[in-house]
């Protein structure tokens, strides 16, 4: 896990901490008014989520006065955090019920603070070009006589599923295995593999069935085709065992501490008040990915062309 303080110096906050009296697990706190405090957000690995900390981190160091740390982790990693003391708020969770219970309904060290406005969607891809040129391919009954198609040095024979990192919500394996599909998953290990597979394709007119999810600012630049899998119900999902089902539509929601929620004033009901769309996210991102602007940077032009979107979120 690797920290970086997106503003200012961490031995200067530290030392003023001790000159104040206070401690560093006092860090989210009043803000602009009560003292300069720290905000800790974990910082999961895809682009859309690091494109939501950018503008959360902008807004809360520009217009509240908080000094933000950030806290790369994996999911359930995060989620310690906030026993830890060491994660004050996740922004983008897709649903993990199972951190839900341990955390929020057992532990009782974390909380809800509401949906984040974006609208998440996991799924089968293929490149358009397959669609045009294989009509029946989208229907999941029809890839078992595909599979040569996907082969690989890496598929021991069968069609290569490619997946993304193995911290990722996916439901993949048992897929495959519970509709009996001629196919192997191969962990790509990261979103920037999964976006360069997905280009290549695209360039090459090569074959490529692979996971994927929105919101994505790769969407805005080349076309993927969802596959159809067997249609969510609710309850399909419960036993990943026998899960025979596509992913469900998911509202993302941010976590927070419930310390956080206690101490953290106007950080806590900043990010509490916090709400966009999956285009805002896929602008920003596109920004640090393609236009290769730096998270700040990207944060502060979004935030400039949008204060009729963030001016409410700011707490009076």
């Amino acid at each position: 896990m690797r920290i970086r303080l997106l503003a200012g110096v961490l031995t200067l906050a530290l030392a003023m901490t001790a000159c104040s009296g206070g401690s560093s697990d006092d860090a989210a706190g009043a803000g602009a008014g009560g003292g300069t405090k720290t905000v800790r957000l974990a910082i999961n690995p895809w682009i859309g989520y690091e494109a939501s900390a950018a503008v959360v981190a902008y807004l809360l160091e520009h217009e509240l006065g908080y000094k933000v740390e950030t806290i790369e982790s994996a999911e359930a990693d995060s989620w310690k955090g906030f026993e830890k003391g060491t994660v004050d708020a996740v922004l983008e969770n897709w649903s993990h019920p199972e951190l839900k219970k341990e955390y929020i309904d057992d532990k009782k060290v974390a909380m809800t603070a509401g949906e984040d406005g974006n609208k998440g969607v996991i799924g089968w891809y293929v490149p358009e070009w397959m669609v045009q040129k294989y009509p029946d391919i989208t229907d999941w009954h029809n890839l078992p006589k595909y599979k040569d198609l996907f082969k690989t040095d890496k598929s021991e024979g069968l069609g290569q599923f490619l997946a993304g990192d193995k911290s990722f919500v996916t439901n993949d394996e048992a897929l495959i295995q519970n509709l009996n599909l001629p196919y192997k998953v191969v962990y790509s290990g990261s979103e920037d593999a999964l976006i360069a597979a997905a280009r290549k394709a695209t360039e090459n007119e090569t074959p490529l069935l692979m996971y994927f999810y929105e919101p994505q600012w790769l969407f805005n630049q080349l076309k993927l085709v969802k596959i159809n899998l067997p249609p969510y119900a609710i309850g399909c999902d419960g036993d990943v065992k026998t899960i025979k089902c596509d992913y469900p539509p998911y509202l993302l929601d941010k976590i927070v501490s419930v310390k956080f929620s206690k101490t953290g004033g106007k950080a806590y009901e900043f990010i509490k008040n916090w709400t966009w769309t999956n285009d805002d996210q896929n602008a920003v991102a596109y920004d640090m990915a393609v236009n290769k602007m730096s998270a700040e940077a990207a944060a502060k032009k979004w935030v400039d062309a949008n204060k009729i979107v963030w001016q409410d979120w700011i707490p009076s």
